[in-house]
């Protein structure tokens, strides 16, 4: 009687602990396949929308190219009306032109003087009405070139100007003298405002640089000069564009 009242106690004591084995074994099985479940449907939902954006994006760069191969075209055809620029004989400076690059370098020689030139893109100025014009007609808009020119002799000195160049006319915007040891950091006295100088000598420093090959012949030609390069960087910039899009 001993021995049944054991095997009793001990069926007894066993029976919860097998009771909560199964339940959580049933519970994890629940758990395992409400995941596999949410798992499917996340699935079927997240997938559509990932083809839907993929689609959306490919027809996005698609349209994207073609506008840019539009755009190529006509500047293509600005490129062909452009007559090739042909550099004249009289033509005072050897012309640096590195594709890419939105400035053009001049090189000359006056005496013991070395004379060198940064020509910059064309500037353009809006178009505006003519006041005087009964009928609203518009004036042709008034181009100009940057010019940076700098004068340098042996004793490490040089003269700046900054010029801008319209057609037929040339303006001196600021004048100053550079030394070679100056720091970037010096604020080296600069002279005064160009245009709050003496007339005379203001006069007598444009025969200063016409004399060196800044004149309005140069100039002119400059004008033409840089309107082709502004066209030609303008095309392989495009195409560029164009090139990294369709990767």
């Amino acid at each position: 009687m001993a021995m049944y009242a054991m095997l009793r106690r001990a069926s007894a004591a066993g029976l919860p602990q097998l009771v909560r084995r199964a339940a959580a074994a049933s519970s994890s099985r629940t758990f395992q396949n409400t995941l596999s479940v949410l798992h499917r449907e996340t699935t079927a939902t997240v997938a559509p929308s990932l083809r839907f954006a993929n689609a959306f994006s490919t027809s996005a760069d698609n349209s994207l190219v073609q506008v840019l191969q539009s755009e190529i075209q006509c500047a293509l055809e600005d490129d062909n009306a452009n007559h090739q620029i042909e550099i004249p004989d009289d033509f005072p400076f050897e012309i640096e032109d590195n594709p890419g690059e939105r400035t053009v370098h001049l090189k000359g020689q006056y005496g013991d003087e070395t004379i060198r030139v940064q020509v910059d893109i064309p500037n353009v100025a809006p178009e505006e009405e003519n006041e005087d014009d009964e009928d609203g007609e518009k004036n042709d808009s008034e181009s100009s070139i940057p010019l940076v020119v700098t004068i340098f002799k042996g004793n490490g000195v040089s003269l700046e100007f900054g010029v801008t160049a319209f057609p037929d006319e040339i303006s001196i915007d600021s004048l100053s003298i550079k030394q070679s040891e100056e720091s970037e950091d010096q604020l080296a006295y600069e002279g005064p405002e160009f245009t709050d100088l003496d007339e005379n000598l203001q006069k007598a420093f444009r025969k200063y640089l016409e004399i060196r090959g800044i004149k309005p012949s140069t100039t002119n030609f400059l004008q033409e000069y840089m309107f082709a390069k502004d066209n030609k960087e303008y095309l392989m910039w495009l195409k560029n564009l164009k090139n990294f899009v369709e990767k």
